[in-house]
C-alpha cells in the first residue's frame, strides 16, 4: 500500500493534523446540525430561516471535504465517521422536534459561534508549522464569520 508522506517534521505534522482532524469534526457536525434543524424549522421566517440554513449546510460540507483533502495531502487519513464526530465536535446539544424559527437561529448562533472560536484557535497553531493549512483555517473563519453575523442580523 502507498503511504503519503507529508514534507512536515513529525513534530509539525501532529499540531497540523490534530487541526485538521478537529476542523473536520467540527465541520461535519455543523452540517449536520443545521440540516437538522433545516428539517424542523418552523414559524413566521420558515422560508427564509430554511433557506439560510441550506446555506450554512453547503459551507460546511464544501469546507470539510477541502479539510479532508488536506489532511489527506499529508499523509493523515481524516476521519469523518459518525462516532467520531459526535465524540469530537465543540457543538452544543441540537434542540429536538420542531424548532421554532427564533430558536432556529439562536441554535445557529450558537453553534457557529462554538465552530469560530475553535477555528480561529486552529489559525493560531498551525500559522509556525504549515501556513497553506493555516490559509485554509482563515477562509474557512471568514466564510463562517460571515454566515455567523447574517444569523445574528435575524434575531437582531
Amino acid at each position: 500500500m502507498y503511504v503519503v508522506k507529508s514534507p512536515l517534521s513529525d513534530a509539525s505534522l501532529q499540531t497540523v493534523s490534530e487541526a485538521l482532524q478537529g476542523a473536520l469534526v467540527d465541520l461535519v457536525d455543523l452540517g449536520l446540525v443545521a440540516k437538522q434543524i433545516h428539517w424542523n424549522v418552523v414559524g413566521p421566517r420558515f422560508r427564509s430561516v430554511h433557506l439560510q440554513l441550506d446555506e450554512v449546510v453547503a459551507t460546511a460540507r464544501t469546507h470539510s471535504d477541502t479539510v479532508a483533502e488536506r489532511a489527506a495531502a499529508l499523509g493523515v487519513p481524516p476521519d469523518g465517521r459518525a462516532a467520531t464526530v459526535a465524540v469530537g465536535s465543540g457543538i452544543g446539544v441540537t434542540p429536538e422536534g420542531w424548532v421554532d424559527d427564533a430558536a432556529a437561529v439562536r441554535a445557529l448562533v450558537d453553534a457557529l459561534g462554538a465552530v469560530i472560536v475553535r477555528m480561529r484557535e486552529r489559525i493560531a497553531v498551525t500559522g509556525e508549522p504549515d501556513p497553506v493549512s493555516q490559509d485554509l483555517f482563515i477562509r474557512i473563519t471568514a466564510d463562517l464569520e460571515k454566515h455567523h453575523w447574517m444569523f445574528q442580523a435575524e434575531n437582531g
